[in-house]
């Protein structure tokens, strides 16, 4: 798996190594550092001992749930996530489905409000992560998508983020088709291509918006 993530990555690079994003990685990387210590200090320090306290109520199991997921330049690492499934053994292959009979009752309100994603803002102080950026994806679909998506490895030239453009443009929830993968590529190089500090104002903001609101394909 590892051969065929690199392999793939070289053209990525070469085509990506000149966007904003990339030649100002450090500013990004100073944003990143104050926003997650203000949410971590004053959101994350009351707000995650309730949840964890709701999530041990209904169901057995750990508070967090960490899965392997492709980072920069193709590099695995561990993504946080409020656990929101029953424990099963299907977690680290299958995505979450409509109507997933693995989802608790307090994990489709934190899937719904995009809540379970808060400890992410942990990778973003690891360096592991930004708040705005592409989405990491499993190993497994790493591993498929790089093979029949030409420029899916493009995405992985920067840090993957939080939240990012795909998302708040409704591309987000399970991939049944490959052509759903491919418009969130179109929208992750767009982000990359097109990166300013503004554009990352913008996202966080309608990221906002759509946890108080809710969307059709967060479950």
């Amino acid at each position: 798996m590892v051969q065929v993530v690199k392999s793939s990555l070289v053209k990525g690079h070469n085509k990506m190594r000149q966007t904003p994003v990339v030649r100002v990685f450090w500013r990004k990387r100073v944003f990143d550092m104050v926003f997650a210590s203000l949410v971590t200090a004053l959101l994350l320090s009351w707000l995650l001992p309730l949840l964890a306290i709701l999530i041990k109520m209904e169901s057995r199991g750990p508070v967090l749930f960490k899965q392997l997921r492709t980072g920069k330049d193709g590099k695995p690492f561990y993504c946080y996530k409020l656990r929101t499934m029953y424990l099963n053994d299907d977690s680290e292959q299958r995505q979450a489905s409509r109507g997933d009979s693995r989802i608790t009752r307090i994990g489709g309100l934190l899937r719904k409000t995009s809540l379970d994603e808060l400890p992410q803002f942990i990778n973003v102080l690891r360096g592991e992560m930004s708040v705005v950026g592409p989405r990491p994806h499993m190993l497994q679909h790493t591993m498929i998508y790089s093979q029949i998506i030409d420029n899916f490895m493009d995405r992985h030239a920067v840090v993957p983020g939080i939240t990012g453009l795909a998302q708040v443009a409704g591309h987000r929830g399970e991939t049944r088709e490959t052509e759903a993968m491919v418009k969130r590529v179109h929208a992750d190089i767009f982000y990359i291509s097109n990166w300013s500090f503004a554009l990352d104002l913008k996202i966080v903001l309608l990221t906002i918006r759509q946890a108080i609101r809710g969307h059709e394909n967060a479950f």
